[in-house]
């Protein structure tokens, strides 16, 4: 009956999203508590403790960190269904800091700094942070740029990750630059 119900979850994420959740059902089929507590993961970030775009800077970070394909265009997707500009997102994907604007730029940074454990950078980005948003949305943007590298790492470790893609944003083709981890 668990399986089923958490089945029934999978498939509507798929159809949602247009995405391809195969990981998630070998997860499932293998042990259905790790399934249910991988599943908590996304619930980790505070989404209103920080600005959308702040949230989507960082969490995008830590996708193209890991993935070229299928779990950025989804990253991309919710950013998007969570209010996130197209324009906006764009720049992301790119690293245009100027197109994305100060909140998401600040964010970029903080999670490009954390990416390369440069803490000299990252530093002064953290303390700009907790001036604007506290101690939660330093946690949220935290929790954003990790938890987005557990989706993909994962995907990639049961042997469902193939090949990068073109993402789209707004139905429009989006260039942009896979990060070192």
């Amino acid at each position: 009956m668990l399986r089923a119900l958490l089945k029934g979850q999978i498939d509507k994420m798929e159809r949602t999203w247009g995405y391809d959740a195969g990981y998630m059902r070998d997860l499932l089929a293998a042990s259905p508590m790790s399934f249910l507590k991988f599943g908590f993961v996304s619930q980790m970030v505070d989404r209103k403790a920080a600005p959308a775009a702040a949230l989507a800077a960082a969490g995008i970070a830590g996708t193209l960190a890991e993935d070229c394909g299928p779990c950025t265009q989804i990253s991309v997707d919710m950013a998007a269904a969570g209010g996130v500009k197209p324009a906006i997102l764009r720049a992301i994907l790119a690293g245009d800091e100027a197109g994305m604007g100060e909140t998401a730029a600040l964010a970029w940074r903080f999670a490009q700094a954390s990416l390369a454990r440069d803490m000299e950078a990252a530093d002064p980005l953290r303390d700009e942070i907790l001036r604007r948003w506290g101690e939660k949305g330093l946690v949220a943007i935290g929790l954003a740029l990790t938890t987005a590298r557990m989706y993909p790492t994962l995907k990639y470790a049961l042997g469902h990750g193939r090949a990068c893609s073109r993402v789209t944003v707004a139905g429009e083709a989006a260039p942009f630059q896979r990060l070192a981890a």
